[in-house]
């Protein structure tokens, strides 16, 4: 019930901004991981132009599927699209902005930050290989800690998400068993545990079973006030999630390394560097057959660049770059065309 109550919940935050009368609505669906932002956004722009967002929080793969099959103005994932398959569906995909999948647990007694794991640890419980949470691999990085005999439930997210194929990549980079086992994707094969919906239905199923663990964004994990674990980064630093540790992640990005700016944030190096930093992504048609949706689209985007950076820090998100930005406006001027071959959008 907690976890039909909180998605409902969710799609109302958006949904209510459809009951005043605007000049534009603009439809999108997708990823669950940067709703929180989105919906922040879609509130604050509505109250200045009158235009009204109508998101969809189904999961990377729903958005995908929806901006295929041309029911939304935009869709929204966190597992970018590879070069190729963004030529083969026509479409332009850029970063909106970028935060962190955090481990959250329920462990009695056991508060926020307090836990710490490495990455190899972490693949081990989400495979079945540590099962206690007293395991001597748990408890040697956790002197101190009171763990308990107590047999560990992982929670995955069920449906087809872009915050796993966050994790997943993760998983793989720290841990040779995971690569070579359940993978990368954004469904995967999960050995042991319980599924959720969304990371809404990850985030309430954690709060709800005892020794549990997940992974959400981290916006799930403040508004919900679920204890997330400290991660050792690839040089070694045991790192809290938070701005600056996704920052830190994010400093040395190289954005053009790949097309439609589809980089990974994941395992990067950095003493305050978060190991599981992720931007998220928008995806849009180069031909839309409903080119001035598509300029509403992106008029949205360009206000919350220009007007969202503070309510994206105030949700422990990050920003782009303004380097970044300007390259993403010249990607909408140069590449977003109508029928007659006249850009959509114009700076």
């Amino acid at each position: 019930m907690k976890i039909m109550s909180f998605a409902i919940a969710a799609g109302l935050a958006v949904a209510s901004l459809t009951t005043t009368a605007s000049a534009a609505d603009i439809t999108g669906a997708g990823a669950t991981f940067p709703f929180p932002i989105y919906a922040k956004w879609a509130e604050a722009y509505n109250k200045e132009t009158g235009n009204r967002l109508n998101y969809q929080s189904i999961g990377s793969s729903g958005g995908i599927r929806q901006i295929r099959a041309k029911t939304v103005d935009f869709g929204a994932t966190d597992a970018p699209l590879k070069g190729e398959e963004l030529q083969k569906d026509g479409f332009i995909q850029f970063p909106a902005v970028m935060g962190g999948v955090v481990p959250v647990y329920n462990i009695q007694g056991v508060s926020a930050g307090q836990l710490k794991l490495t990455g190899e640890v972490l693949a081990d419980i989400f495979n079945g290989k540590v099962s206690k949470w007293n395991d001597a691999k748990i408890a040697q990085i956790n002197q101190g800690v009171k763990l308990p005999d107590a047999s560990i439930t992982p929670v995955y997210r069920s449906d087809g998400s872009g915050t796993t194929s966050v994790f997943t990549t993760y998983l793989s980079q720290v841990s040779e068993t995971w690569k070579g086992g359940p993978g990368v994707g954004a469904s995967v094969q999960w050995p042991v545990g319980q599924g959720g919906k969304g990371n809404e239905g990850v985030a309430a199923l954690v709060k709800q079973v005892p020794n549990s663990i997940g992974y959400v964004e981290y916006a799930y994990a403040k508004q919900n006030s679920i204890p997330f674990a400290q991660l050792q980064n690839k040089n070694g630093k045991f790192v809290s999630p938070e701005a600056k540790t996704f920052q830190a992640a994010a400093a040395n990005a190289d954005w053009k390394s790949a097309p439609g700016y589809g980089i990974s944030l994941t395992n990067q190096a950095g003493d305050e560097a978060w190991p599981i930093t992720a931007p998220t992504f928008i995806l849009v048609p180069k031909a839309p057959e409903k080119p001035e949706q598509v300029a509403e689209a992106l008029k949205f985007f360009d206000w919350s660049f220009k007007n969202g950076d503070q309510m994206a820090i105030e949700l422990d998100y990050v920003p782009l770059p303004a380097q970044l930005k300007d390259q993403v406006r010249a990607t909408w001027a140069g590449e977003i065309k109508n029928a007659s071959g006249q850009p959509v959008y114009k700076q």
